[in-house]
């Protein structure tokens, strides 16, 4: 097999439709989507079996990115050995209205009940309107069987802890926990590669069809971690932002002309929030980034950033 030419691999995005999404993607990261559509989340690198980034520059371009990794395991991710799926999913997540309240399994409660994939996520906030917030975890005292008549009685979001949000926190939610967006947000969203969610409450919505969208009441109640506090779920706005088991994700932030000397080692993902510049290789490559993208540096590459404007990014390592 020939050697594989080291670079930092940029992505198709991977559109999807939601019934709370907008245009923000487009007017704020210039993304080329539907005019008029409700696109509510652009997957920027995904590894799912229904979802898989296409590599969108270079000798790899059109290539899946575990197809890619299946190739160089070494050169990309320092592992020979690497076993799939990628370990990250990332989206852009454009909440023109309110998402659903809903949870994801821990590891337990999908073994448990047999099925399901595991998700612990974090929310990097980009822009939020006036008076925006989200829902992060529940109330205290609130149990099990509280919970479970407050769905009966359509009152469910009583039951979550409210919280005021603003541009540069970062929020991170462990698996288990209850939780929605409110409107009015751009968010970043890190998590595991999982698509499980559970649904427990909707705002009483329905679609141009006049269908509600599925609820997963039993699933959701068995997953919820009903000891855990609201008050123990970090914000963090600065330096590293999140170090959990899964991954850890640092806040970059450097002025124009500013250079980043980039070494061997380790994978890193860059999720640009602001700002454009070069990725220039010791080979001579160069790769070009803009506010909007993500990039893959694979283990092996070795180079520099060179920023042309004031430029905030957040790096992913696994």
């Amino acid at each position: 097999m020939p050697a594989m030419q080291v670079y930092p691999l940029k992505f198709r995005p991977i559109y999807k439709q939601r019934i709370w999404g907008g245009q923000k993607l487009r007017d704020f990261f210039n993304k080329d989507i539907p005019p008029g559509e409700k696109i509510g989340e652009s997957w920027e690198l995904a590894d799912l079996p229904n979802d898989k980034s296409v590599i969108a520059n270079g000798e790899l371009a059109g290539q899946t990115l575990n197809s890619v990794i299946e190739k160089y395991p070494k050169e990309i991710t320092s592992d020979e050995n690497f076993k799939g799926p990628f370990p990250l999913l990332i989206k852009l997540l454009d909440a023109e209205d309110i998402l659903s309240v809903q949870v994801h399994p821990d590891p337990q409660t999908c073994q448990r009940m047999g099925k399901g994939e595991p998700k612990a996520e974090c929310w990097y906030v980009i822009s939020a309107a006036d008076g925006a917030v989200i829902y992060k975890g529940l109330k205290k005292n609130t149990s099990k069987e509280k919970f479970a008549e407050a769905i009966r009685k359509g009152t469910a979001a009583e039951m979550l802890a409210k919280v005021p949000v603003e541009a540069g926190q970062c929020h991170f939610l462990p698996a288990g926990t209850a939780h929605s967006i409110g409107a009015g947000l751009l968010i970043a969203e890190i998590q595991t590669p999982s698509d499980t969610t559970y649904r427990v409450f909707d705002w009483n919505r329905v679609d141009d069809t006049g269908k509600a969208r599925q609820l997963h009441i039993e699933e959701a109640l068995e997953s919820i971690h009903f000891d855990a506090s609201s008050d123990n779920l970090p914000v963090t706005t600065v330096g590293r932002l999140v170090d959990c088991e899964y991954f850890k994700i640092d806040k970059g932030h450097h002025a124009k002309d500013c250079e980043l000397l980039l070494s061997p080692g380790k994978m890193k993902t860059l999720i640009i929030l602001a700002g454009f510049g070069t990725i220039l290789g010791i080979d001579g490559t160069c790769v070009e980034f803009r506010a909007g993208d993500c990039l893959l540096v694979p283990a092996a590459y070795e180079g520099a950033i060179r920023f042309a404007d004031d430029t905030q990014y957040l790096t992913v390592i696994i």
